[in-house]
């Protein structure tokens, strides 16, 4: 056994390892931070397969954002976790059937391997002429063959985060934003009164002890 079957084997047990732990954790954040486990193993496999963009892309993604957000999401939230063993039993039976027909569908995939299908003839192109990387082959595919597709995907999501910002900025009654462009046009002399004070004032006249007690 060489060293990159050596290493296979063993992110494949952490990642494995993690996973379960994932499922079986009664903590909320310990069951995030394995599932950032899991990931990270998953991304290393990836690597030792020769699939760098997509080991790049799981630890940028979901590791770098999702999973920060999830954690903090986790974090935040007050979870009674006794509530959330109450219905474990009751919804036992229909998660394991569930689980074994995932498990029996995966077997089947993994003993009937895996077709490769038809290389498109811009990556051919490419990869007869000299050797590619997975990253480089990958983003000829996209930017040749579904360019039109990428273009489209772009504009929805242009679209969808224009939609959200419009959404959450509405204007409120009860809100104490300041319009910006009021701001700007502000002037030192509309905020700011100076008003001229005496440097000296002269001092009160002193009272005679005879008069202080007939005011008293």
């Amino acid at each position: 056994m060489d060293v990159k079957t050596g290493f296979f084997y063993l992110f494949s047990v952490v990642l494995m390892f993690s996973a379960f732990r994932v499922v079986t954790a009664r903590n909320p954040v310990h069951a995030v931070l394995y599932l950032m486990l899991a990931f990270s193993q998953a991304s290393a496999i990836w690597l030792l397969l020769g699939a760098e963009f997509l080991a790049i892309t799981l630890v940028l993604v979901y590791l770098g954002a999702v999973m920060v957000l999830f954690l903090f999401v986790v974090m935040m939230l007050d979870i009674n976790i006794d509530t959330l063993r109450e219905g474990f039993w009751k919804h036992f039976p229909l998660a394991a059937t569930l689980g074994t027909i995932v498990a029996l569908e995966m077997a089947a995939v993994l003993m009937s391997g895996f077709r490769l299908s038809s290389v498109p003839k811009a990556v051919a192109a490419v990869a007869g002429a000299a050797p590619v990387s997975n990253a480089k082959a990958l983003g000829i595919l996209l930017y040749t063959e579904y360019l039109m597709p990428i273009q489209i995907a772009a504009a929805i999501l242009l679209v969808a985060m224009v939609a959200a910002i419009a959404l959450t900025l509405r204007q409120r009654k009860d809100s104490k934003a300041i319009d910006p462009s009021i701001q700007v046009r502000v002037r030192a002399a509309d905020r700011l009164s100076v008003v001229k004070v005496a440097v000296t004032q002269a001092a009160p006249a002193p009272v005679a002890p005879e008069a202080a007690q007939e005011n008293k």
